[in-house]
């Protein structure tokens, strides 16, 4: 394995851990120490988070969509020298097939309530458009010019979580381990991974969070 290889891994390695404790943390608010699969569960709770209720709506109904009609991949995913528009529908089709379909859905699926119920719907629905189009659209100008996906998006609210966390967070242990998120961003742009341009607007805007939010669901 070569040099770039193994940056690669190690950055969706520092980002999926540091990201899950991160997520499982935000996720009880009681402190009750639970297991991180228990208590992102707990995240999707009542009151409903509603806009990541919608936004699993569409993507699934989007996921089927591509199932049954293959040709909508190609309709809708970026091109070189493709229509401006295609930064934004290339969030919206999975191209790589069945396990990006599958690891995309889940992952919105755990990370999207715990950003709403943190940041509220519409700054959570913010976030994941700003770090999906630029994402799409810094690929689409060079850095992988055929392609689509959601989960550069997904990365860009693991990284307003992340640096939201590393300035407000209660354990100074996992405050640390935050940052881990940005320098993964960092280092996956220097290797032209895009999914490092999602986190970094992500961390971004995260940053720009860091003010109390007033309309943040409650349990």
């Amino acid at each position: 394995m070569d040099m770039h290889n193994v940056l690669l891994y190690g950055c969706a390695a520092a980002v999926v851990v540091s990201g899950t404790q991160l997520l499982a943390a935000l996720a009880v608010e009681d402190g009750d120490g639970a297991a991180p699969p228990s208590a992102l569960l707990r995240s999707w709770r009542r009151p409903v988070p509603r806009a990541a209720a919608v936004l699993m709506g569409v993507m699934v109904a989007l996921g089927v969509a591509q199932t049954v009609a293959p040709g909508l991949i190609d309709a809708l995913e970026r091109h070189p020298q493709g229509a401006w528009w295609r930064v934004v529908t290339a969030l919206m089709v999975q191209s790589s097939g069945w396990f990006q379909l599958l690891f995309n859905l889940v992952s919105l699926a755990v990370v999207a309530p715990v950003a709403e119920r943190q940041f509220g719907p519409w700054r959570m629905v913010l976030v994941f458009a700003a770090s999906g189009v630029t994402a799409q659209a810094v690929s689409m100008a060079g850095w992988s010019p055929r392609g689509g996906g959601d989960s550069v998006a997904v990365c860009g609210l693991v990284g307003a979580l992340g640096t939201w966390y590393a300035a407000r967070g209660s354990v100074v242990a996992l405050r640390r381990s935050a940052l881990l998120i940005p320098t993964a961003g960092l280092v996956l742009c220097l290797l032209a991974d895009n999914h490092g341009v999602g986190l970094l607007v992500g961390c971004v805007l995260g940053a720009g969070l860091v003010i109390p939010v007033r309309h943040r669901l409650t349990a």
